[in-house]
């Protein structure tokens, strides 16, 4: 079984010139690569909603689901972005519930609006983090610069944020 990285769920951002909306995972630990993955805007609403904590007047699908799977006492542990098959990622979430645990095969962007909603912790298969994931790196400070050479990860992620804007979603597959 492929060992699996956790990261955080930085936001979604809109990269290129087509306008597509991506869901950007950075690794916990170093070198904090960062694995952009295109998603609907539909998918990208849910999600920032969930990061943002947004309440909406009725229902929406992902809330919908979470309040499905407490009426059933079924929780989700997990969610998993497992593999990238033909340029599509593949992800599963990972329940436990009455009858046992359970593994459901998912959209990834899916599982990432439950997992924000629910607070659950997102991983990354190593395959699919060696294969899609972008390790950015600041320049090196200069003699008179900031001491930290490896960069904030602030900084680290607006100079991300400026490279989508200029690259094609097509690059990453």
């Amino acid at each position: 079984m492929n060992a699996s990285i956790p990261v955080d769920v930085l936001g979604v951002q809109v990269a290129g010139e087509g306008q597509t909306p991506l869901v950007l995972l950075r690794e916990l630990a170093e070198p904090h690569r960062i694995v952009p993955v295109a998603i609907g805007g539909n998918e990208a609403v849910a999600i920032a909603l969930g990061l943002q904590r947004v309440e909406t007047p009725r229902p929406m699908t992902h809330d919908l689901l979470v309040d499905v799977l407490a009426s059933t006492s079924t929780a989700v542990e997990q969610v998993t972005i497992t593999e990238v098959r033909d340029g599509t990622f593949i992800a599963e979430v990972a329940l436990s519930g009455p009858h046992g645990p359970r593994t459901v095969d998912c959209r990834p962007s899916d599982a990432i609006a439950l997992a924000v909603r629910l607070e659950v912790p997102v991983f990354v298969a190593e395959s699919v983090v060696d294969a899609a994931g972008v390790a950015l790196m600041l320049e090196p400070p200069d003699d008179e610069g900031d001491a930290d050479a490896e960069g904030d990860p602030e900084e680290l992620v607006a100079e991300f944020r400026s490279f989508l804007d200029s690259v094609d979603p097509g690059d990453f597959s």
